[in-house]
């Protein structure tokens, strides 16, 4: 028989209207299988609208047996600090107890965790100043068991007291050392004095050596002068030695001819008194004769005697006249090299005071320069040093300040985890609804495998439609942040009927294998859809799948739609999930049209054995 397709497709979507409405219980059932998904995700949105805000309630134990410690004659405890502070703490439920009752809690599971704060806490942070600096050490004790959320929200306790201790100690260390700069100013301003004091010296000395150096120079002309004059007198004696050599000669020669005429004048004096014996002649003219004689020859010869010992004396005067001019001319050349020093000792002396007129300078100009920057220094620091000591505390507590901004901000975290759930809501919708309003197969009917499909689908659309009609209006209800109305509307609409037309398309074309795949891809994509945690952080598999799972573009056109629209990101997927709804139509009519009648078979053999 002829059937126009449409036609048979318009009878199938009005009976199955007439069906949900005919029935009280099938209406009751359908009103339950459209609020059931709305509540999965409005529920789990809640569980997590705020889950840091509500850690008031935990409770965290704190063991204090610091003893204290003295720190330049002042008592502290930073234990009994540390305990004040926390009793203002709001975020946990601080219980302040003894060690042994702190480990038993623990163990019991009556705590999630505590810390002990140690008796050597207070010595430990005080030792920071000393040449022997050690760690404060405190003790975390955790019960891993008890809980696995709990005991993240304790990490964030202890690192709480961690931070606050560690402020503490910081805050310690820098006024302790903004002390010391106070220490060091003074320092500074007196060293810079003194180097002033010193420059003022060095400067006088310097205009000393200046003065020192006018004098040497003036005297370098009058020295250079004396020693020319010293020069031409050498050369004079020189040449007056050379003469008194030269005549030295003569004098020696001309001695040694006296010497010789006198040896000559006593031998014949000699010979004339041995002829002349006046005691031989008679009395008389001729014997005062004689005797006269005997005396000139007497006379003769000692007047040779003289002559000789003058002539030997002339040859010594010749020779020391000779050892004198020698001597002469040495001192001479002393002289003219004397000279020649003592402008060598000017020059010399002229450019020492010079050189040391101008290191004087130099070395007070540094000084003065120094002292001038130590001056600068103790001033800054004096402008540091004058500074509130609470004031410089907190800043040294938090020297940089980080200004967040926030692109998009979200007000609360339930809002910021909606997109996730209220996704994974419309897969799960579109499960239960396809599993309790099992897709009906053409074998044994009337129908076609195309009309089957069409006729069927229409009711199921509708269905989705519903379910994430009352999923927006309980997320409106709930308070969930929303920045676009409209866009989030059609998006969630949107996404709610291609999840329904793939979980459809492949239940009613392979029957129950199709559940079982249905399952295994919501097992996967709750890992692998980026919708808590960043897939960057899943395992590589997680990673692998994440851009061929549905919900991922799911996720993405809420979130876009919900918290901030990003065109860039919100068109592609917009795209991908047309192109999936597309493509599930046209693959699932071609697997109905083989698989219809084998896929009735292998559902009737599963009903057969009273397990499905």
């Amino acid at each position: 028989m002829n059937r126009k397709p449409l036609n048979n497709i318009v009878e199938i979507i009005k009976t199955d209207l007439k069906a949900t409405l005919s029935n009280p219980i099938v209406t009751i059932v359908l009103i339950a299988i459209i609020i059931l998904p709305s509540l999965y995700a409005l529920l789990n949105i809640q569980a997590c609208w705020d889950p840091y805000g509500n850690t008031g309630n935990v409770e965290f134990a704190i063991a204090n047996l610091d003893q204290g410690a003295y720190v330049e004659g002042d008592h502290i405890n930073v234990g009994n600090e540390l305990v004040t502070e926390l009793k203002n703490n709001t975020k946990f439920k601080w219980k302040f107890v003894s060690e042994k009752e702190l480990r038993e809690g623990v163990f019991k599971g009556r705590y999630y965790a505590g810390i002990v704060l140690p008796r050597n806490l207070s010595e430990n942070v005080a030792s920071i100043v000393s040449d022997h600096p050690k760690q404060a050490d405190l003790e975390y004790v955790v019960n891993i068991k008890s809980s696995p959320v709990g005991t993240k929200l304790t990490d964030s306790a202890a690192n709480s007291v961690y931070t606050s201790l560690n402020a503490k100690i910081v805050q310690f260390i820098n006024l302790a050392a903004y002390g010391k700069l106070g220490e060091l100013q003074e320092g500074l301003a007196a060293g810079a004095s003194q180097l002033a004091s010193g420059g003022g010296q060095l400067q006088s000395g310097a205009n000393q050596v200046s003065a020192g150096a006018g004098q040497v120079s003036s005297g370098v002309g009058q020295v250079k002068k004396g020693s020319g004059q010293l020069k031409s007198g050498a050369n004079e004696v020189k040449k007056g030695a050379s003469t008194v050599d030269k005549a030295a000669g003569q004098v020696k020669a001309g001695s040694n001819k006296v010497k010789k005429g006198s040896n000559k004048v006593k031998k014949g004096s000699e010979e004339l008194e041995t002829a002349v014996d006046p005691s031989l002649i008679p009395d008389g003219p001729v014997k005062k004769y004689a005797e006269g004689n005997s005396e000139l020859a007497k006379g003769s010869s000692s007047l040779a005697d003289g002559s000789v010992e003058l002539a030997n004396g002339s040859v010594q005067l010749a020779e020391g006249s000779v050892q004198l001019a020698n001597g002469s001319s040495k001192v001479a050349g002393g002289a003219s090299d004397l000279a020649d020093g003592s402008v060598e000792l000017a020059e010399g002396s002229l450019s020492l005071a010079a050189g040391a007129e101008l290191l004087g300078t130099s070395a007070a100009g540094a000084l003065f320069a120094a002292a001038g920057a130590l001056g600068a220094s103790a001033n800054q620091l004096s402008a540091i040093t004058g500074v509130n000591e609470s004031l410089i505390g907190d800043y040294f507590f938090s020297p940089v300040k980080l200004d967040r901004q926030e692109m998009f901000s979200v007000p609360d975290y339930g809002s910021n985890v909606s997109p996730f759930y209220l996704v994974l809501s419309m897969w799960v919708g579109a499960l239960i609804t396809c599993v309790m309003m099992e897709p009906k197969s053409s074998a044994g009917t009337k129908y076609t495998p195309f009309e089957m499909y069409f006729g069927k689908l229409m009711i199921y659309i509708i269905m989705s439609i519903l379910q994430a009609s009352v999923t927006l209006v309980g997320a409106q209800i709930l308070g969930i942040y929303i920045t676009n109305y409209p866009l989030f509307i059609f998006s969630a609409i949107l996404v709610s009927v291609i999840f329904m037309i793939l979980i459809y398309s492949i239940i009613s074309a392979i029957g129950t294998v199709g559940k079982g795949l249905i399952v295994i891809l919501l097992v996967f994509q709750i890992s692998s859809t980026g919708g808590l945690y960043p897939i960057q952080i899943m395992h590589k598999f997680f990673q692998f799948l994440y851009p061929y799972m549905p919900m991922t573009y799911g996720i993405k056109l809420v979130r876009e739609a919900q918290l901030g629209v990003v065109w860039s990101n919100y068109i592609p997927a917009l795209i991908i999930l047309l192109t999936i709804g597309i493509v599930t139509v046209i693959v699932g009519i071609l697997i109905k049209s083989k698989a219809d009648k084998p896929s009735k078979y292998f559902e009737e053999r599963l009903e057969e054995s009273g397990l499905f």
